[in-house]
């Protein structure tokens, strides 16, 4: 697409698929070198199946030190760390009392302790070098109260919250600190499952409920989010900070 983020490099969570998958492809196509995390290695050889020129990690990382191993093996491998992206998730999407300990617990790991580890396992490096891009995938559910998405939003809203105070903290380190937030994003697994007549009626529902409520009228492509993540990621957003930008198509506003 462009040589935008020729010479930089990029450590991207959650990439096995949907909109991980798509960060990873966009930022190569403009010029970034990236170190894909994944929880399996059979996600990372999906990974490797799609973008050859991809090295990665495989880890739990909600889990105390796998962040900060993470961060090391993607300096072995990449020689300087430019951009984070924490995409990795979890959608443990369920009414609020239809959750266990479990499940909260997983949601809570999965979307927020994983976060706030690779932010403080990259932050050292980053400020060494008076340069860095920090980008989270958050989620316009935090915006919209979409159904079934309560606890899902603490977490999210959670890693919303973190990059106003991380912003203004590093400003003076040359890092800048942001947040994408899609809404319903149609990626190829869950549309498979959609079509496949598998996929629970409550999931249908939400689903529903996700695109009816876009003025646009479609749900979201992966795509569209990992366009805003690669301006953030350049020089271009060098006086952009402290945001949460809503790629959603109009389903929430102001």
């Amino acid at each position: 697409m462009s040589a935008a983020l020729s010479g930089r490099t990029a450590i991207v969570t959650g990439a096995a698929s949907g909109i991980g998958l798509g960060i990873v492809e966009r930022l190569i196509a403009d010029g970034a070198r990236v170190f894909a995390a994944t929880r399996s290695k059979e996600d990372l050889q999906a990974v490797d199946e799609r973008v050859a020129t991809v090295t990665g990690f495989v880890g739990e990382l909600h889990e105390p030190g796998v962040a900060d191993d993470l961060v090391s093996a993607g300096l072995d491998a990449l020689g300087h760390i430019d951009i984070l992206v924490n995409n990795a998730g979890g959608g443990m999407i369920r009414p609020t009392l239809g959750h266990t300990e479990e499940t909260l617990q997983a949601t809570i790991d999965n979307n927020l302790w994983t976060a706030i580890r690779c932010i403080r396992a990259v932050l050292p490096h980053m400020i060494s070098r008076e340069h860095g891009r920090i980008i989270n995938i958050g989620a316009d559910s935090v915006r919209t109260g979409l159904m079934d998405h309560a606890m899902y939003n603490a977490a999210k809203g959670g890693v919303h919250a973190m990059v106003t105070g991380l912003a203004r903290e590093f400003a003076g380190s040359g890092i800048t600190a942001n947040t994408v937030a899609p809404c319903y994003v149609v990626t190829p697994e869950l549309a498979a499952l959609c079509a496949s007549g598998d996929a629970p009626p409550r999931l249908l529902e939400v689903v529903q409920h996700g695109t009816a409520i876009v003025p646009l009228g479609r749900p979201g492509d992966p795509t569209e989010v990992a366009a805003t993540v690669a301006f953030l990621a350049g020089e271009d957003s060098r006086f952009l900070t402290g945001q949460t930008i809503y790629v959603n198509g109009g389903a929430s506003m102001g």
